[in-house]
Order: structure tokens, then sequence, then C-alpha cells
């Protein structure tokens, strides 16, 4: 199995275009220690020639032509991209299926609730006729390449922002609003939820064993966006538990035996970003490394 890292930043990637922060100020400023990320997505693949992503992000346009393993390669059209597989229909996990609009068939996977929300917004009605959507259910196994086992699981978050409104309380998320993937072949097994509010049982049993698992690292506080003055929301109210502090990642990962572990989707905000940071030696001496746009493992 070939995990390969498209995106490893949050909504908004780093720098964020109106976010002159201090990670921000340094990567505008092209500062090697603190580089250019995109907006999170994961590519996987058995052979290096067809390929599934997870998660559609707004860059992906870029980030198929920053990776030559995603490059068409016969003419007169063609993608090895077969699938792109949906935690959630949030705008930074969607928007990029407006990209791959030039009548290229593949395959949309998403829960009843991810899937709901693209057909109420008629801008996605650009994909082609020849993009098949494909419903798929919480903890039932499909292919999404030949070979390779995919199970979605829920995960604790919380209904895309533009939907909250429509929800009695915006803060809870319902069945299939925000799902993980475990990604499974030739006896190997890989975890991606870059969006969790806190561990589950569910959660703590698919990681347990997994040889890499690609987790939710938005922020390194609960309170870091209101700590920064750019936000007035915690991390677990947006849906993102927090890499540090009593039940953040780190703590809940202590009693679960995981291959690789890599923090995704990391905020513009987080000071673990920065290569030479006290915080990101810390997380490192806990057992995780932070994911990089162009990282590629293979399993």
């Amino acid at each position: 199995m070939r995990l390969l890292v498209l995106g490893s930043g949050a909504g908004g990637g780093l720098p964020q275009w109106n976010a002159p922060n201090e990670n921000g100020r340094a990567a505008f400023g092209r500062d090697p220690l603190v580089p250019f990320r995109s907006q999170c997505s994961l590519a996987v693949s058995l052979d290096g020639q067809a390929w599934a992503i997870l998660n559609a992000a707004p860059d992906l346009r870029q980030q198929i032509i920053a990776n030559p393993q995603l490059h068409p390669r016969l003419p007169p059209r063609s993608t090895p991209i077969k699938a792109v597989l949906l935690t959630g229909a949030e705008i930074d996990q969607v928007t990029g299926l407006l990209c791959l609009r030039e009548r290229q068939a593949f395959t949309v996977y998403g829960t009843g609730p991810t899937l709901a929300a693209l057909a109420m917004n008629p801008i996605f009605e650009a994909l082609s006729e020849v993009v098949t959507r494909t419903a798929m259910t919480p903890d039932a196994p499909f292919e999404p390449l030949p070979g390779l086992k995919a199970t979605a699981i829920d995960l604790p978050g919380k209904a895309p922002l533009y939907l909250e409104r429509a929800r009695p309380d915006p803060t809870q998320g319902e069945s299939g609003d925000c799902v993980g993937f475990v990604l499974e072949s030739a006896g190997r097994r890989a975890v991606f939820a870059p969006g969790c509010a806190r561990m589950t049982q569910a959660l703590a049993s698919a990681c347990e064993g997994a040889d890499a698992v690609f987790f939710d690292g938005t922020l390194y506080t609960d309170d870091e966006m209101i700590r920064a003055g750019e936000g007035t929301k915690t991390g677990r109210r947006m849906g993102h538990m927090p890499m540090t502090g009593p039940g953040g990642a780190v703590e809940a990962f202590r009693n679960v035996r995981a291959g690789r572990k890599f923090f995704i989707h990391i905020n513009n905000t987080n000071p673990a970003l920065r290569y030479d940071s006290a915080e990101r030696a810390a997380l490192a001496a806990e057992g995780w490394a932070i994911a990089e746009d162009g990282m590629e493992i293979s399993l």
C-alpha cells in the first residue's frame, strides 16, 4: 500500500490568504523552516497506477500538478484517479470535486448526509454524468480500488459549518457527518481521521496495531484560536480534539499501539508547524511526526 500526502494543512492551508500570524509571515517570506502546506488530502494506491483520493481539497488541481503519480498518461484525456472518498461535506473536503469536472469517469464515495449535502447544491451538477456517486455505510467495507478494502468509521464531529443553522444543536454531529477511513490490503492497515472531536473505542480499536495513522492535528491546544485572537471557538467546538492537554490526541494514543503516527490537517496557528519549535520536539518525543505535503510512505 502506497500512501501519498497531497495536503497536510487545515482549511485555508499555510499561508492562509488573510492570516499574517507568526507562521503565516514566515511562510509568505519563504522561511525554509515553515514550508507551504495545501489543504488536507491523502492518496492511496496498491500498484502506483490506480489511485483513490481521500477528500477533495480546494487545492486539488495544484496537488495533482505537484505529484507526478497523479498525472494523466494516455491521450487525449485520462487520469489515474479512480475514486474519491469523502470524510464529510465541509467546504475543504468537497470543493476540489469541481476541479474534476472535465468528463472523466471516477466514483465519489460518501455517507448519506455527505451525498445529500452535495445533492442540495446545484454547482456539483457540473460534474459529468460519468461520475458515479456511491453511498457508503459506516462499518460496511467496500473496495474503491481492486484489492483495497476501505471501511468508514463514525467519528465524533459536527455538521458542515454551512449546515449548522439547520441543526437543533450545531455542536452535535449525526451519524455520517464525520467519518474516518480504515484502509486494508495484504495484511497492512492504515487509518485516516483528519477530523475528530474525541477518542472513541471504535477508533482506538481501528488504530490498534495499524501500520500508519494519519490523525487530526488541527490545533496544538484546545484554546489556540482564541488565544491567537483568530477565532472564538475551541478546537473541540469546531470538531477537532487538540494535540495536547487533557483528553488530547497525545494522551489518547498513549495506550494505543500503532506503527507510524502522523498528525495531519494542521492549522496555520499551530506552533508545531515550525521545524525547530519546542512543540514539534515534544510531539516527536511522544512518537508523533508531522505529515508533509508530498510525503509518500509504503506499507
